[in-house]
């Protein structure tokens, strides 16, 4: 019986078995009860994991038309299920949105702009990318993390120490940007990723959401039900307080499915 010479070099590891997550997910949005048209949009394609919400502003031929730019521009991307290439498809998305929108705005010398979040999930890693202050939440082990930070005025106020975060609730300047896509030559994307746990649930939302319900009914409808209750749990909940702002929300529920 002959014997295994040794390997001049070691061999090769196995490549690392990578755990695949798969994501139910759901969507609402509303005019709400006061504006008269919906100037939000948002994006859902669970099939390559990308979820996405804009909001945006310049009034209805302005705001509405601006969201929808990046809504289209994001749903076009080509990605490939490989978390570093996607968030340079996502970049590049927003980017050229951000051209549009700037050359509709020198055109009408009239300012336009959006909001945007978006939530990439492949493999066992999510990225978020988003400007402005529409929101990415996640709800693991019995905690809800807000994911983004708003970039407005109230906030850099709380960030300097100048504002407590519960005298920002509610200020009358609490929606006044400071981050958006559109507004800058380039798009100032602000950027966090980490890892995807099965039990993990999302949650994208404008303005409208986080401005009428609290961090804890957030919680409390993210943890329970499926992510077409959360959604609806929500809206109705922003919808019986007045709903003053246009209101979009996102949900995803995400579950471990096999090893790749």
């Amino acid at each position: 019986m002959s014997e295994a010479l040794p390997l001049p070099f070691p061999a090769p590891a196995a490549p690392p078995r990578r755990t695949a997550i798969l994501a139910t997910d759901a969507a609402r949005t509303h005019p709400g009860h006061v504006r008269a048209t919906n100037e939000d949009a948002y994006v859902a394609r669970p099939d390559v994991g990308l979820w996405a919400v804009a909001d945006g502003m310049g009034g209805h031929d302005g705001g509405e038309w601006a969201s929808g730019v990046i809504a289209e521009k994001l749903a076009e991307a080509p990605l490939s299920g490989d978390l570093e290439s996607d968030c340079d498809r996502v970049a590049e998305a927003v980017a050229k949105a951000n051209r549009l929108i700037r050359e509709r705005a020198r055109s009408r010398a009239a300012p336009i702009g959006s909001t945007v979040v978006t939530l990439l999930l492949s493999g066992a890693r999510y990225a978020v990318f988003w400007a402005g202050d529409s929101r990415a939440y996640r709800v693991r082990g019995g905690e809800l993390v807000q994911l983004t930070r708003d970039h407005t005025q109230v906030q850099e106020r709380v960030d300097r120490g100048l504002m407590t975060a519960d005298e920002a609730r509610g200020h009358p300047m609490a929606h006044v940007l400071t981050r958006a896509v559109g507004v800058d030559e380039e798009p100032a994307l602000a950027y966090a990723e980490g890892e995807v746990r099965p039990g993990d649930r999302f949650l994208l939302c404008s303005d409208g959401l986080h401005g009428c319900v609290s961090p804890r009914e957030i919680y409390e409808a993210l943890r329970l039900g499926p992510p077409a209750a959360t959604c609806d749990s929500l809206m109705e909940l922003c919808l019986a307080r007045g709903a003053p702002d246009n209101v979009t929300v996102i949900a995803a529920a995400c579950s471990k499915a096999a090893q790749a």
